[in-house]
């Protein structure tokens, strides 16, 4: 059975066709006190697990004890306890194996102790996801190496090449940048998965003074009368983002496009892009917005 987080709805119901599994009925409750409780009343029909060999059939509603599949994209701090909830409630309802899937996995950032005192709070997180889940799967990770917070290893899960599907078909000689060198990867994925390999592949030089201050300097490559596809893991303020496209502007570049796995666009991000020339932004329904233009449903399939 799927079970869906309050913030991956859609991104569950797609999963569960994907895999053909029912999708199990959440609910999400605030208690007078402010205390979240998230519940999932067809759990009731499970019992105690099944029979010895951990394969019974609920005849009334299709669910199967083996393995429940929780969906939540942990976008908030109440969604970090939502997701707990849920995975205790499969626990409590004696599901033999719980899998979280994190479509998009908040602090996966804050990978490291930032000064003196500071925790490590994507380790912390993942550790108290761990202590109720068998496996973990998180989308396209900013630091892959976060998985290994998780016990066991979580698996990160590339979804970067769904990012191609929503492009427009008639790109002119496209370009395809990514905003640092580190994301250069993900960029010739997108190219890749657009049309063969065609296209040219650029990254811009991104140096952070601070954590909101960033200075970006334009590569060499020739954007005049091209259109161009910007590619990242995740656009959050969208400063960076608009800054980049800025300087494309100044350089007479075609269209813009603006694509990312996790458009978490904060604040006034769709409108810092929309002023600084982009034709449109696409994203993946790892965090559902109105850009999220295409879904990760096959690529966690496939690890599933």
């Amino acid at each position: 059975m799927i079970i869906s987080g309050a913030a991956s709805q859609a991104l569950a119901a797609a999963l569960a066709r994907e895999l053909e599994e029912p999708l199990a009925r959440a609910e999400y409750d605030r208690f007078p006190d402010g205390e979240l409780l998230a519940s999932v009343p067809d759990l009731a029909s499970v019992g105690d697990g099944g029979d010895s060999d951990n394969s019974t059939d609920d005849t009334n509603t299709g669910t199967n004890t083996d393995r429940a599949i929780i969906v939540a994209s942990t976008v908030s701090s109440d969604a970090h306890l939502e997701l707990l909830q849920l995975q205790d409630a499969a626990r409590e309802a004696g599901i033999s194996e719980v899998v979280t899937v994190l479509p998009y996995m908040g602090y996966a950032r804050q990978d490291k102790a930032f000064d003196t005192g500071h925790p490590i709070s994507a380790r912390a997180v993942a550790r108290a996801i761990s202590s109720t889940t068998d496996r973990v799967l998180t989308v396209t990770p900013h630091e892959e190496a976060v998985c290994e917070f998780f016990e066991p290893t979580a698996t990160a899960v590339d979804a970067a090449d769904r990012l191609a599907e929503p492009l427009p078909d008639d790109l002119t000689d496209p370009v395809f940048l990514s905003p640092d060198a580190g994301a250069i990867d993900l960029a010739e994925t997108v190219r890749n998965a657009y049309g063969n390999g065609a296209g040219e592949t650029d990254y811009f030089e991104k140096v952070r003074h601070s954590g909101t201050e960033v200075e970006i300097t334009p590569s060499d490559v020739d954007v005049e009368g091209r259109d161009v596809v910007v590619a990242d893991d995740i656009i959050a303020t969208g400063s960076t983002m608009s800054e980049a496209v800025g300087v494309l502007q100044e350089r007479g570049v075609g269209r813009v496009f603006v694509t990312c796995v996790h458009p978490l666009l904060a604040n006034n991000a769709v409108t810092k892009l929309s002023q600084a020339g982009v034709e449109a932004i696409y994203g993946t329904d790892t965090i559902e917005r109105q850009q999220s233009a295409v879904s990760v449903a096959p690529s966690i399939a496939a690890e599933l």
